[in-house]
């Protein structure tokens, strides 16, 4: 398996706090990859890291062979990742329509871009059926589908998902996941980070789990799901 992004000695710090205390993860290409924690593991921090939102301390996230630690974010969405970020943060007063135009304001293939909203508009059919309506009346599984959507207008190669499940419905949970691994069908490499530690290591080939900063396990989605420590601090047993 070829590996996308490699993530070397990562440390990230708010003033004093060390919240992410020098991980290291690998995402192979085409794969689900699941980071996992309780809250307050530092799960955000590092996606925030990735995606150039915060600088760390020392660390390397090499992408193409280029640390993405040295560019800003704008130019990280333009190399093709891509960040879905916890609480969603769409455009409420924007139609459902103008915010996955936005998604794709860096893009200049036109053609490609009316086959790519096709396609999302097949995996969210609800964002087609209230594409002139206005973002802000959406649900909040609505809202968490047309953040993913619009994300996916960019065309990116690494999708970085943040707590996607927080705050739906069940039934929504389930819906959002069942999406997470369509997507990924597609070839697209997913970076999933989540509380709900049983779902994420359902779907991911890969996992790690993070506690006050540090990764203490890493293996398949499968073998975590089995792993007594992981049972026991965060699947009920």
């Amino acid at each position: 398996m070829n590996d996308i992004l490699r993530i070397h000695d990562l440390a990230v710090s708010y003033g004093h706090i060390e919240a992410v205390k020098g991980i290291a993860l690998t995402l192979n290409a085409g794969e689900i990859t699941a980071l996992v924690g309780a809250n307050g593991a530092g799960k955000s921090t590092a996606l925030l890291a990735i995606s150039g939102l915060l600088k760390p301390i020392r660390g390397q996230v090499l992408f193409d062979g280029v640390d993405l630690t040295t560019l800003p974010a704008h130019q990280i969405v333009r190399k093709g990742i891509v960040q879905v970020a916890e609480g969603r943060a769409i455009l409420t007063t924007l139609t459902v329509g103008e915010n996955l135009a936005l998604g794709a304001y860096t893009r200049k293939d036109k053609a490609q871009i009316a086959k790519d909203l096709e396609w999302v508009y097949t995996l969210f059919p609800i964002l087609q059926a209230r594409s002139a309506g206005l973002a802000g009346n959406l649900s909040g599984g609505e809202q968490q589908m047309l953040a993913i959507a619009r994300a996916l207008m960019a065309k990116p190669r690494i999708l970085l998902l943040d707590e996607p499940s927080m705050g739906l419905a069940p039934l929504m949970v389930q819906e959002i996941f069942r999406v997470i691994k369509e997507i990924n069908r597609t070839g697209l490499t997913i970076l999933l980070v989540e509380q709900n530690v049983r779902q994420a290591l359902r779907i991911a080939q890969r996992g790690y789990v993070l506690e006050t900063g540090k990764i203490v396990i890493a293996d398949s989605g499968a073998n975590l799901l089995r792993n007594p420590k992981v049972i026991e601090a965060y699947l009920g047993g």
